[in-house]
């Protein structure tokens, strides 16, 4: 598979593909007696992981780091490997909670909105009888326990 084909595929710039390339994001393309890069299925996977963990935020960096130990002949990099995943998961796990807690408040407010500005209009709330919200059950951070092994 050519360059142009393997942009295709992927809906990335041929030039993000190249930069992969060059900074060890993905490993060295093979190229033809011309000089063209001819992509294998295992670049294509290389190319597909990048974007994919790129979209779950892993730095730039990280890729490269998480790359580079794919290629080298040291003993047990796997783990090292698996840490940035776990790590980058572990981020997106906050984020996504974060989220929620975001969701949760928008939907309480879109929920209660008409009756609450209602009542303001009504004179029935004033500004020392509105809700605390941050005093709310299910709009603080709750703490997760940790699993006892």
């Amino acid at each position: 598979m050519n360059s142009k084909e393997v942009a295709q595929l992927f809906d990335l710039p041929i030039d993000t593909i190249r930069y992969y390339e060059r900074v060890g994001v993905i490993p060295p393309i093979t190229r033809d007696k011309n000089g063209y890069r001819i992509y294998a299925k295992r670049d294509l996977n290389w190319i597909f992981l990048a974007k994919s963990l790129r979209k779950a935020g892993l730095s730039i960096e990280s890729l490269i780091e998480f790359a580079t130990l794919a290629q080298s002949k040291e003993g047990n990099v796997r783990a090292a490997q698996k840490q940035i995943l776990q790590d980058q998961l572990t981020e997106i796990n906050a984020k996504l909670e974060e989220m929620m807690h975001a969701r949760d408040l928008l939907e309480y407010k879109i929920e209660t909105f008409d009756d609450h500005v209602a009542k303001i209009n009504a004179g029935e709330l004033s500004d020392d009888e509105v809700e605390e919200l941050w005093t709310m059950k299910h709009f603080k951070k709750q703490e997760i326990p940790l699993a006892v092994e």
